[in-house]
């Protein structure tokens, strides 16, 4: 059966051809979902995911793409929605752990250094930067982390910190520039 005759059975309602697309697909959609989860169990419950969007929504599929382009649409869809929403879980843990008292690392090891001076001096770089950044004030430094560290949007930022775009842009902007003013301040001094 083609894509087109599938697509026309499981419209017309039919589970046998909802079942064959399962069957079909099933393979492609667990790796896709796979591919950005990295984790087979969360895989395997986003591709289920994946077939009941299908099922429910298949009257909606216009047929200009090919069912498995939206197929791997829908994929990919829900396993970025799984991820951004399990690293923002994360990412609220750790800012729990970093900014609720508990001590964290003072360095970040750089293994691609090629001698032991170039360590010391990383790492004490790496002392005085982080040691700028705990100095900021607390909504500065959780901005600052979540876009220079997670590498998040000022738009996810946004979210996480449950404010406005533009204050996160504020926070942002206020955050450097009291960095460099600390940083300024060492290296002048120093």
């Amino acid at each position: 059966m083609t894509e087109t005759e599938l697509t026309k059975e499981i419209k017309s309602g039919s589970a046998r051809a909802f079942d064959e697309m399962v069957a079909a697909y099933k393979d492609m959609v667990v790796n896709t979902c796979y591919g950005f989860l990295r984790d087979r169990h969360d895989a395997e419950d986003i591709a289920q995911d994946v077939f009941l969007e299908v099922h429910r929504s298949i009257h909606t599929f216009q047929e200009k793409s090919k069912l498995s382009s939206w197929l791997y649409r829908i994929a990919v869809n829900k396993s970025l929605n799984l991820a951004k929403k399990k690293k923002r879980r994360q990412l609220m843990s750790s800012l729990q752990a970093r900014f609720g008292g508990e001590e964290s690392p003072a360095e970040i090891p750089d293994t691609n250094m090629p001698n032991p001076q170039a360590d010391l001096e990383q790492a004490e770089r790496v002392q005085i930067l982080q040691r700028a950044i705990d100095s900021l004030a607390e909504n500065q430094r959780i901005a600052f982390t979540l876009s220079k560290y997670e590498q998040l949007s000022y738009k996810e930022i946004a979210e996480v910190m449950a404010t406005t775009l533009p204050a996160v842009e504020s926070l942002m902007n206020r955050a450097k520039m009291n960095l460099q003013k600390k940083l300024r301040k060492y290296y002048e001094n120093g």
